[in-house]
């Protein structure tokens, strides 16, 4: 597996990219901005994108989708509760910052426990509600990718519309704290950890 992450725009947001060494198709995770960064990304390691993944619908994690779809076949995809999120401005958070991001509908909506094929590789769909009521985490092996779910030592916010502090806790507890204590965490923004350090360290957990 061909696992590569950049942190992109000014929120810092993590960008990821999941290739198959096989096949050389590749996962985009949340462009959230630098589209231009990611497709060079792309590029230099001789991939192709033939999907990209939102681990949710706000604005920050989705601002390159546009320019990184129409320069490759990736097909968008999103758990169906955050569908309308890609068309409404004020859905997807944009509209309070005056962007205005209106996009088109996904491709594919996803749903808890969906198996997403790039190449070889099967990235496995986990509904994590609380952040966004259609918030996923993406499991690659002994990688999952937690968007803005689970932190280095913190949690997502669940002050945005559709959000839930106690819906947010409890999917950490029973989808993400049951993962093996190696597995490798992957946040929408900040420094990696594990499964076993936040665990044992999360003060809001």
């Amino acid at each position: 597996m061909i696992f590569s992450e950049m942190s992109v725009g000014p929120m810092d947001n993590n960008c990821y990219i999941i290739g198959c060494e096989d096949t050389r198709q590749a996962a985009v995770i949340d462009p959230g901005a630098e589209g231009e960064r990611i497709i060079k990304r792309l590029k230099d390691l001789k991939l192709e994108c033939c999907c990209i993944i939102l681990t949710h619908g706000h604005a920050d994690h989705l601002g390159a989708l546009q320019m990184v779809k129409g320069n490759t076949s990736g097909e968008v995809m999103i758990h169906h509760e955050d569908a309308d999120m890609l068309t409404d401005p004020k859905r997807n958070l944009s509209y309070f910052t005056g962007g205005d991001l209106e996009l088109e509908p996904a491709d594919r909506l996803l749903n808890d426990g969906d198996i997403i094929k790039v190449g070889n590789l099967e990235l496995e769909v986990i509904q994590v509600p609380g952040h966004t009521p259609g918030g996923i985490c993406i499991l690659a092996a002994d990688r999952i990718i937690t968007g803005d779910t689970l932190f280095a030592g913190g949690i997502g916010r669940s002050d945005f519309p559709g959000g839930s502090h106690q819906q947010l806790i409890t999917a950490i507890k029973e989808k993400l704290f049951t993962l093996p204590p190696e597995t490798l965490v992957f946040p929408g923004h900040g420094p990696s950890s594990s499964i076993g350090e936040e665990k044992k360290t999360n003060p809001y957990c």
